[in-house]
């Protein structure tokens, strides 16, 4: 008996993500939704089955690497990217059915990385026992050692990012307990929130991040005009009201919550990076061009596809490094935009004192 799913396009709209890489957005979701929602519909499958499917589809490729000819590698490159089809659904399917797990988000994880591993090692010694050539043993640990830098590095980079919003945020939660300050926003998330939004430069794109002043009632930092006509901008902040006795209460005043941009050096040093984004972001593509996946896609489907292993690895590996280069970089920008931020809830948690001492 069919169950009852959505149309197509309400599937893509629950299933696929807001931002994603662009070989996913390009080369695996166009085929992955359709199917997810047919396995949906039609069949009683669950993402961690989908999820093993993946990785056994994985082994097989690793087995056709080894073989090191040439059409063997071509297969394995087919079914690398049939696995890796695989291993979108299965997220895919947890957001559709509400299926998901925690124990089947590390399943997916540890499978991938195991995948990876495997196939480096199979990709490599096939083409070593087919040359002799030594280089493809330190290719097969150089692929495995950045594929490890990449998600070790991805981890310790989100823990840094939530230990500074963490810390705004008790400042601003101390700071609204003494004045009704309005909510508190991040930048980063009203633009994840809005891909579709359409900010020309860092002028136009952020607020200047003055001090925060949370202890005074002063109005919060604004989006700027270009935001505003995109709905999920606008402020979620307190509805403030003023109610003369026996009148009729009057329509709440909205106000918007101030607003914390973490990325703004980053934006006012490259402007130009700026407008790149935003093209990138209308067509759902993430500015990270070279991450995890196309690393993984150049090494494994792009170069036994062509049967140029050494090159594709290569150039895959260094374009990942000068992203990954390019991430701390503004990792480092960010920290300094935080000290800024922070350091304004010190100054005017300083200025208060001194206002209640003249007052008095």
């Amino acid at each position: 008996m069919p169950r009852d799913i959505p149309p197509l396009a309400e599937v893509r709209r629950i299933t696929e993500k807001k931002r994603d890489a662009w070989w996913t957005v390009m080369l695996v979701d166009p085929v992955a939704t359709p199917l997810v929602r047919w396995i949906a519909k039609y069949t009683r499958a669950t993402p961690n089955q989908l999820t093993w499917g993946a990785f056994l589809v994985g082994l097989g490729s690793a087995a056709c690497f080894a073989q090191g000819d040439w059409r063997w590698l071509l297969l394995g490159a087919v079914l690398y990217h049939v696995s890796f089809i695989f291993d979108c659904m299965d997220g895919k399917l947890a957001r559709l059915t509400g299926t998901g797990s925690v124990f089947g988000a590390w399943l997916d994880f540890v499978f991938d990385r195991i995948r990876v591993l495997v196939c480096s090692i199979a990709l490599m010694g096939g083409q070593y026992a087919r040359t002799d050539d030594v280089l493809y043993l330190w290719l097969a640990l150089a692929v495995a050692s950045l594929d490890s830098l990449r998600y070790i590095d991805s981890l310790e980079i989100f823990k840094i990012r939530h230990g500074m919003r963490k810390q705004i945020k008790a400042r601003m939660r101390a700071a609204r307990k003494a004045e009704n300050q309005a909510e508190l926003a991040f930048m980063e998330d009203l633009l994840r929130e809005n891909p579709e939004a359409d900010l020309e430069t860092d002028r136009d794109t952020v607020a200047p991040l003055e001090p925060v002043t949370p202890l005074e009632p002063v109005a919060p930092l604004e989006p700027v005009a270009p935001l505003e006509p995109v709905v999920a901008l606008e402020a979620t902040a307190t509805l403030e009201s003023t109610t003369a006795p026996g009148s009729t209460p009057a329509p709440a005043a909205r106000r918007r919550p101030a607003v914390v941009d973490l990325h703004q050096e980053f934006r006012r040093r490259f402007p130009w990076w700026v407008r790149c984004r935003n093209f990138l972001q209308r067509h759902r593509i993430r500015a990270h061009l070279i991450s995890g996946i196309e690393f993984q896609m150049g090494v494994f489907i792009i170069g036994p596809a062509v049967d140029a292993v050494v090159a594709t690895t290569v150039v895959s590996g260094a374009l990942l490094l000068v992203f990954e280069l390019a991430i701390i970089y503004k990792l480092l920008l960010s920290t300094r935009d935080f000290t800024r931020t922070i350091n304004s809830f010190e100054t005017a948690e300083e200025r208060v004192p001194a206002a209640t001492s003249v007052s008095s």
